[in-house]
């Protein structure tokens, strides 16, 4: 693809995942108002598996099933598993669009758990953003009058798990698309399994298609965006992230006829303003950074 293209099929694959993902998250929460969170992970992890085993064969068996450092690659599958095990249960109990708001914060969470756990430098503007986002999320911790309910907090720890897992994913650049994919879901199954025993229903045929369905949607969603931050830089696209509360307001409002409040409308921007100060201030960053380099490089030539 030519360079001068990239950049806006990146933008275009990014809003296509994001879609996507609404969508599954639409498709989750009617499903675990009758199916129980284990049922739902193992049923669409299945159906995940299935889509993905093509993509398996063709990279190689050998390559998938013995990715670079093994120890990483399960503390991500394990924490990616708990993430979305921790949302179905969230999204269960609390509309569709503050589940969403509290998990935008990922991001926030992300730049504190860097500067704690990998030593990154966090400049004081950084600090700044990250603070507005936390203030963000305490005032949508109470859009429907739940700050201190379990389904709140659950939504809290899940953004915080999935913060982490982007962390790890952070050292784990080399392993390919499919390998992260395909152990990602495996661990979705893994974890379906472990919660099974809390419930079975019999799910109907129609319903079993729509499960199904469900784990082929979040496949794409992934690959989606994945390939969006291969073809343009990071800082491009993942402002894109944020058309996901746009959709969680319009579905929630279209499906379940949950209407936000003021509240959470106010914490949810105060959120995505965070995280987009955090993307330019990140830029500004490693430009001055290749710039110094460039600068060091050019005096040790002269």
């Amino acid at each position: 693809m030519p360079t001068r293209n990239a950049p806006l099929a990146g933008i275009l694959m990014m809003l296509l995942g994001i879609l996507l993902f609404s969508l599954n998250d639409v498709m989750g929460k009617w499903l675990v108002a009758t199916y129980t969170v284990g049922q739902v992970l193992l049923l669409r992890s299945a159906a995940a598996l299935l889509f993905i085993a093509p993509f398996v064969v063709k990279q190689g068996l050998r390559r998938t099933l013995q990715p670079e450092r093994p120890g990483l690659q399960l503390l991500r599958v394990t924490l990616g598993s708990c993430e979305v095990a921790l949302f179905y249960w969230a999204v269960a109990h609390l509309p569709l669009a503050d589940t969403m708001t509290l998990w935008l914060a990922a991001p926030v969470w992300a730049v504190v758990l860097a500067a704690l756990l990998l030593g990154e430098r966090v400049d004081a503007g950084r600090w700044l953003a990250v603070a507005a986002g936390f203030v963000g999320v305490a005032i949508a911790l109470a859009p429907s009058g739940r700050s201190l309910s379990l389904p709140a907090i659950i939504a809290l720890v899940g953004s915080f798990s999935f913060a982490a897992m982007m962390i790890t994913g952070r050292q784990l650049r080399g392993t390919p698309d499919v390998t992260l994919v395909f152990w990602q879901t495996l661990g979705a199954l893994a974890m379906g399994v472990l919660l099974l025993p809390f419930g079975w229903t019999a799910p109907s045929l129609a319903d079993t298609a729509l499960l199904g369905l469900l784990g082929i949607v979040a496949m794409v969603a992934h690959l989606c965006v994945t390939r969006s931050l291969k073809l343009a830089e990071a800082s491009v696209v993942v402002p894109y992230q944020y058309t996901l509360i746009v959709w969680a307001l319009v579905f929630g409002w279209f499906v379940f006829g949950d209407w936000p409040t003021p509240a959470m409308l106010f914490g949810a921007a105060l959120i995505i303003a965070a995280g987009c100060a955090l993307l330019v201030l990140e830029r500004r960053a490693g430009k001055a950074a290749s710039t110094t380099a460039e600068q060091a490089v050019a005096a040790e030539q002269n």
